[in-house]
C-alpha cells in the first residue's frame, strides 16, 4: 500500500512530494516498529505453547473437502497470473496444485502462504534459500536470511527462514516468480484471485 500511494503522487508536484516523502519516512517507521513488536509476539507465544513455526500444521493442512469447497468458490471468479500488474488491488485467494487457500486480505499473507506451500513440496530447497544468489540483489541485499537483523521487516519461515516483506504488491509478485522458477514449478500453475469491490466493501 505504501509503495502503491508513493507511485501515485505527481512528483513534479513539489508539494505533493514533500508531503509523500513525509508520509512514507513515517509509515516505515510504524511499519518497522509494527514488525519487531509481531516478530516478539510470534517468539513469546512459540516459546509459551512449546510450538514451532516449521512443526506447527501448515494452512495446506485441510481436508479435502474443504480445499474442494475452495475451488469451487475461487472457479467463480476471474484467475490471474503473475505477469499482471497488482498495483491497487487487493489478493482474495490462490490455487496452486492441490492447494488452494480463500480469505486472503493482504499481500505479505498470500506470499506468506506460498512460502509455506513451497517449503512442504521441498524441504530442503527451501532452507538453501538463503544462500541462493539469485535472491540477492547486486547491493547484497537478500531477500532470504538466517538473520532477520539484516532485513527491514523480517517474517519467520520453516527450516530458520526469515523472508524481506517490506515489499509492494509488485515487488512480491516478482519474488513469487522467482520462487516458482527456483522451485521447477511453472508460473502458470499459480493462479492468484482479486477481491471484488463487494470484498473490499466489509474490510
Amino acid at each position: 500500500m505504501s509503495d502503491d500511494i508513493w507511485l501515485s503522487i505527481d512528483h513534479n508536484d513539489s508539494q505533493a512530494l514533500d508531503e509523500g516523502v513525509t508520509f512514507k519516512k513515517t509509515y516505515n517507521a510504524k511499519m518497522a516498529a509494527f514488525d519487531q513488536l509481531a516478530g516478539e509476539l510470534s517468539t513469546l507465544v512459540q516459546k509459551f505453547t512449546a510450538v514451532k513455526l516449521d512443526e506447527s500444521a501448515a494452512p495446506a493442512n485441510q481436508t479435502r473437502h474443504t480445499t474442494e469447497r475452495i475451488i469451487r468458490d475461487l472457479d467463480q471468479r476471474q484467475a490471474h497470473g503473475l505477469t499482471e500488474d497488482f498495483t491497487f488491488k487487493r489478493p482474495y485467494g490462490f490455487h496452486i496444485g492441490d492447494e488452494a487457500q480463500a480469505e486472503i486480505n493482504t499481500w505479505r499473507r498470500l506470499y506468506e502462504l506460498i512460502c509455506l506451500h513451497l517449503a512442504g513440496h521441498d524441504a530442503d530447497r527451501f532452507a538453501r534459500l538463503p544462500d541462493n544468489p539469485t535472491f540477492t540483489t547486486r547491493r547484497g541485499n537478500s531477500s532470504f536470511t538466517r538473520d532477520p537483523t539484516t532485513l527491514r521487516s523480517a517474517m519467520a519461515l520453516p527450516s530458520g527462514v526469515y523472508a524481506e516483506v517490506n515489499l509492494s504488491a509488485n515487488h512480491l509478485r516478482d519474488q513469487i516468480k522467482a520462487l516458482l522458477d527456483t522451485f521447477d514449478i511453472e508460473r502458470e500453475a499459480l493462479r492468484i484471485y482479486l477481491r471484488q469491490d463487494r470484498d473490499a466493501e466489509g474490510q
